[in-house]
């Protein structure tokens, strides 16, 4: 008898732990979204900053990268973008010039629901006569104590070149990371293309390689230019992901996926 319950007892101790890795542990989960808002104007020419942020706060997202943002410029009316989002989804925001524009400044903006703990603004390389491009990144704590890093950026739109050279770039940098790191962004590039593949040979994606979510234009979405993956491949669980379709906030869609980091 004695026998039997010590037997029973390891089959317990070995088949707990399997069946807990079907499970999500919510400390670990982050929600990631990906959304160039286009400075602030809608798909009908006029600013509409509460629309932009509805469509954020109605996915709850803990990370969003932010793409397109405007700061102090004239056509958005001097607004602080990545503020004025903030104060309006109660997200922390910081911005990142990537280029002097119309009397203010224009780059990238992160909105996050947890503190920084570091941040950093990386110029990517880009080809002469083209707008100049940037990464952001921050490093947080989520609430399982575990650090991570939140790069988001957008790559040229003026052909693949300059795309190319910002792969390369953010490949050199952002895998010697110490944590673990999602990146995020409008990498005007469609899967498959060499653009795409360089970032694949180190970043797992989270799209559907064999039938990819187009993200663009929104109003009828053909191309899928708008991304979330990370890195290491093995440290990230893609749990949900959704292409967040609204017409009138931007010319893009959103993206948002929510992950789980590993053990």
């Amino acid at each position: 008898m004695g026998y039997r319950i010590l037997l029973f007892i390891a089959a317990i101790s070995v088949t707990l732990p399997l069946s807990a890795q079907t499970k999500t542990n919510a400390s670990k989960t982050v929600k990631v979204l990906s959304f160039n808002v286009f400075g602030g104007r809608t798909t009908k020419g006029d600013l509409n900053f509460e629309v932009v942020a509805k469509v954020i706060r109605d996915v709850n997202p803990d990370l969003v990268a932010l793409q397109e943002v405007d700061y102090n410029v004239n056509r958005s009316r001097k607004v602080d973008l990545a503020t004025e989002l903030g104060w309006r989804t109660k997200l922390i925001p910081i911005f990142a010039r990537a280029m002097y524009y119309d009397g203010g400044e224009y780059g990238e903006g992160v909105l996050s629901r947890y503190s920084f703990l570091t941040t950093r603004s990386v110029p990517l390389p880009n080809i002469e006569g083209q707008e100049p491009r940037t990464a952001l990144e921050v490093v947080v704590e989520l609430p399982s104590r575990d650090t991570i890093a939140f790069v988001g950026t957008h790559f040229a739109h003026e052909g693949p070149a300059g795309r190319e050279l910002q792969a390369k770039a953010l490949n050199e940098i952002f895998t010697k990371n110490k944590y673990p790191t999602i990146l995020a962004g409008d990498l005007n590039a469609r899967p498959g293309s060499k653009t795409i593949t360089t970032l694949e040979e180190f970043w797992e994606p989270t799209y559907n390689r064999e039938n990819p979510e187009p993200t663009s234009p929104s109003h009828d979405p053909k191309s899928k230019i708008d991304y979330i993956m990370f890195y290491p491949k093995n440290k990230w669980r893609v749990v949900d992901k959704e292409i967040i379709v609204d017409t009138y906030a931007s010319d893009h869609c959103a993206y948002l996926v929510t992950l789980e980091l590993l053990d």
